[in-house]
């Protein structure tokens, strides 16, 4: 029986890279204007796909609006097919709900021109997030290709396999397993089939057993649509008489193979296996400088200010839909899987800062402008508005600053009882003067000076997607407790004390787990690039676990302790040894316990001056059996094992990576086992490792390197990656500069609870804002110094909108719908199901929706299953949100 082979011709278009947008925006037109040209100009061919994404397309009209009209009728006509990304995003860098709005941004950009491509395709992303076959059948897709994560016995005997997600919900799959360029250079000429084509085709026959349907995508990366393709598959029609070629799209393919046959094989869960594809594990730690923004982009963005939104509503005040639109359109241009993976050119990276620094300033404009407008309608004298963004009732410590005229002042809380704080940091600023038209002429007058106080008010409750009004009272300073200066060499709070002793940090819980020497630092030198971290043959780690104690603090809400660990290091490679040359290296931890809190913060500062090296913390877990880890991805957590079973062989099975057990998360990651949890919760350090033999969690701080492609590195062996003829040098990829670092720790009893992790990852976002209405300062906040239209009417003291009630389930967005209301995404990361206890909404104003925020129910379950998620639209009525 003779195979079916469905020959794809595309191009995979990379937004930026060693290239800059700029470069690749001049060459899409020129690509596009000739693929339009010769689909209108030759009906014989008849399809071409544009890499899946929709933003290039977008790009290009924004260049030739002319030509909407043609390339709507290409896409209606299933004959340019595009879609369903807005970019090809890395699955594995940014938040789940990113992943989300940009298959959203892409569907909406896709069909406003007549046809979204019915495929969840990513041909080129490092890796496929475990919960993607949901998400691609919850926008309506019904097949999945992609290229990179499969080990090769997945898919010895068939490509094609049901990818099943967490929550059991699965997709129709193929694996390009010879990835999206194996016709790229098709051609009749002789030696070409006989020594390249056939054996390609055998290979991916072998792979297709159940099936006479073979995929052949022939494209490449920024390739010109090859106006000789229809004819070259004509012509090998004649020539391999055991294949039947035809010119076809990924649609067509993926009806054909499972139309034939539906029993292919099951595969589950995340897919981050390194064997025939790279998949850069230790690109996570590439390039900090843009990880770190981008997540505190995504935390602004999802945390704060859509919620905002959701809030200001409930009193007229609106965000034109635009903003927003123009905000996650940066985001997403800079999550593409080249750009926020960091193996791009210093140029791209700093188009990256530029980006995500544009979108954090408009972020924090608009959350300003909803603050000041609900703050413009309160009633309270001299008011401190605190907000809650988050969908639950909170009890805990808040952070504010306040400007008063004296720097004595007292906080009162809604019946009047004083509200405790401590004064953590307070500066006399000089008042200045200001200009007063006088009929003598202009006269400068002096401004009075004022106090700039930093606050750590004593935990407050905060009513769900609301707010409390807090007075502030200048005068006399009631309750106000100070930062002091201590000699003790330990803090403590009722969950964990910490000690320094001898040069360590000893840990001990409140049920006396002793954790000595709980973390140390590893510096080793990288002779990799920014794909791919390698280790320097012969090289051996340098460990810092000597520390010096800086300070210790205490307060009535929290004690911190701050030390440093000190240490020269080799300022860089000479050739393929470490330099000779040393520099000094610090880094600085303080370790922060709070009253009520059951894990540790942590934050490190490094002004890093060494180039080529890799730095990564050690905690000791004090888990006896950690030969399996956890990292959370999604809507629930992966179980991994913490050493690759391929590891001793994996150069004789072919792999092109090593196997190194490391592994991407989104915000928790750790190791227990059945009497004991070790837990640490981030949004801006990726990539951790956890070693058995010593019980320790590895997380990877930061890595320096200087180039964009190496070839044979000592895991990943052959060419380099991307670009083989050419070494980008990347002197800002050496991340010369100061850098900081924050996440949690925790040590808990018994085996590991997803609802205390996801809790604790909770309490690492950024959900409680304070602003202050006051007329003493307006550059504390961004645009407090222009006028705006007040409110116009009161605002009450406190509002409370849509609680969640069980502690089970978890908020991942709460964003203003495209059609109007509000879409808040509800999550169970546990095991069981769980009652969906919604108050503060009336239930019959509530309908279940798909992503794309199309209602599919009008009734909301009473309960929602195990890893599952459900996404909710709820009225627009205001008076329905209060």
């Amino acid at each position: 029986m003779s195979k079916e082979v469905y020959a794809v011709a595309h191009s995979h278009w990379d937004h930026e890279w060693y290239f800059t947008h700029e470069d690749a925006d001049i060459i899409l037109v020129e690509n596009l204007d000739y693929l339009i040209n010769t689909l209108e100009q030759r009906p014989d061919f008849t399809c071409y796909t544009f890499d899946g994404q929709s933003s290039v397309i977008d790009r290009y009209l924004s260049i030739r609006p002319e030509n909407r009209g043609r390339v709507a009728a290409l896409v209606a006509a299933r004959r340019l097919f595009i879609g369903p990304w807005y970019t090809q995003a890395d699955a594995l860098l940014g938040t789940t709900e990113s992943l989300i709005r940009n298959l959203a941004y892409g569907i909406r950009s896709a069909r406003a021109l007549g046809h979204v491509m019915n495929i969840g395709y990513a041909p080129d992303i490092f890796g496929q997030h475990a919960y993607l076959p949901s998400i691609y059948r919850r926008f309506g897709l019904d097949y999945s290709v992609f290229q990179r994560g499969v080990y090769n016995d997945q898919v010895q005997a068939q490509l094609n396999f049901t990818w099943v997600a967490p929550n059991g919900e699965s997709i129709p799959t193929n694996n390009i397993f010879f990835g999206y360029g194996p016709g790229k250079f098709l051609s009749t000429e002789p030696d070409y089939v006989k020594e390249r084509l056939a054996p390609i085709l055998a290979a991916l026959s072998a792979r297709n057993q159940a099936t006479t349907s073979i995929l052949l995508p022939s494209g490449g990366d920024q390739v010109l649509i090859n106006t000789a393709f229809p004819e070259t598959v004509a012509a090998l029609n004649q020539t391999l008489p055991d294949y039947h070629f035809q010119l076809s799209d990924y649609e067509t393919f993926m009806a054909a193979a499972w139309t034939e046959h539906q029993d292919y094989p099951t595969i589950e869960g995340e897919l981050i296996a390194g064997q025939k594809s790279r998949i850069h594990n230790t690109c996570r730690s590439e390039r900090y400088d843009i990880k770190q923004l981008n997540a505190q982009v995504e935390d602004q963005l999802l945390h704060v200010l859509e919620p905002m939104i959701a809030i200001g509503r409930r009193f007229g005040v609106t965000v034109p839909a635009k903003w927003m639109d123009e905000i996650w359109l940066k985001v997403f241009k800079s999550q593409a899987h080249n750009g926020i993976g960091a193996s791009n050119s210093d140029p791209v990276n700093q188009d990256i800062i530029d980006r995500l620094t544009s979108a954090s300033r408009q972020i924090l404009d608009l959350i300003n402008l909803i603050e000041r407008k609900i703050g413009s309608g309160s009633q309270v004298p001299a008011p401190l508005l605190v907000f809650n963004t988050s969908a639950r009732e909170r009890h805990e410590a808040v952070t504010a600053v306040v400007f008063t005229a004296t720097p004595a002042f007292t906080l009162l809380g809604q019946d009047g009882q004083v509200v405790p704080y401590t004064l953590t940091q307070q500066a006399e600023l000089n008042g200045g003067r200001k200009v007063i038209v006088t009929a003598a002429g202009e006269q400068e007058v002096d401004v009075p000076n004022y106090y700039r106080s930093e606050l750590l008010i004593a935990p407050l409750t905060l009513p769900a997607l609301g707010y409390v009004t807090l007075q502030v009272q200048a005068g006399t300073a009631v309750q106000r407790d100070q930062v002091t200066d201590t000699p003790d060499t330990e803090i403590v709070n009722d969950a964990y004390r910490i000690a320094f002793i001898d040069g360590r940090i000893d840990v001990t819980t409140a049920a006396g787990r002793l954790i000595p020497a709980a973390f140390t630092f590893n510096d080793t030198a990288d002779y990799g690039d920014s794909f791919d971290y390698s280790p320097l043959p012969g090289d051996q780690p340098l460990t810092l676990d000597a520390a010096r104690l800086v300070s210790v603090t205490r307060s009535a809400t929290e004690q911190t302790m701050t030390v440093a660990h000190t240490t020269t290091l080799p300022a860089g490679l000479d050739g393929q040894a470490r330099g000779a040359t040393q520099v000094p290296f610090t880094v600085s931890t303080t370790l922060t316990l709070r009253l009520g809190e059951d894990f540790i913060r942590v934050h490190h500062a490094i002004d890093n001056h060494v180039k080529d090296h890799r730095v990564v913390v050690d905690w000791q877990t004090d888990v006896a059996d950690c030969t399996t880890n956890f990292g959370d991805q999604g809507y629930s957590l992966m179980q991994r094992a913490s050493e690759n079973p391929h590891l001793a062989t994996w150069r004789e099975e072919g792999f092109v990576e090593k196997p190194m057990a490391i592994y991407p998360f989104e915000s928790v990651a750790g190791t227990a086992d059945a009497t004991r949890t070790f837990s640490l919760h981030t949004g801006m350090l990726k990539e951790y490792q956890v070693l058995p033999a010593t019980h320790t969690f590895e997380l990877t701080l930061f890595r320096s390197n200087g180039l964009l492609g190496r070839d044979d590195l000592a895991w990943r062996p052959g060419r380099a990656s991307g670009i083989n003829n050419k070494v980008v040098t990347t002197p800002d990829g050496q991340m010369q500069q100061a850098m900081t670092f924050d996440y949690f720790v925790a040590y808990t009893a018994g085996p590991a609870d997803p609802q205390r992790l996801f809790a604790r990852s909770e309490a690492f976002e950024t959900h409680v804002v304070a602003y202050q209405v006051q007329g003493l300062n307006s550059f504390e906040h961004r645009i407090d110094r222009f006028q705006v239209p007040a409110l116009g009417t009161a605002t009450p003291a406190v509002s409370t909108g849509l609680t969640l009630r069980n502690s089970a389930l978890f908020v991942s967005a709460i964003k203003p719908a495209f059609a109007g209301g509000t879409v808040v995404r509800v999550f169970n990361p546990t095991d069981q199901p769980q009652p969906l206890a919604l108050t503060g909404v009336a239930r019959t104003a509530l309908k279940v929706v798909d992503l794309n925020e199309a209602v599919i129910a009008d009734d909301v379950p009473a309960e929602l299953a195990a890893k599952d998620y459900i996404s909710l639209l709820v009225a627009t009525n205001k008076e329905e949100l209060q």
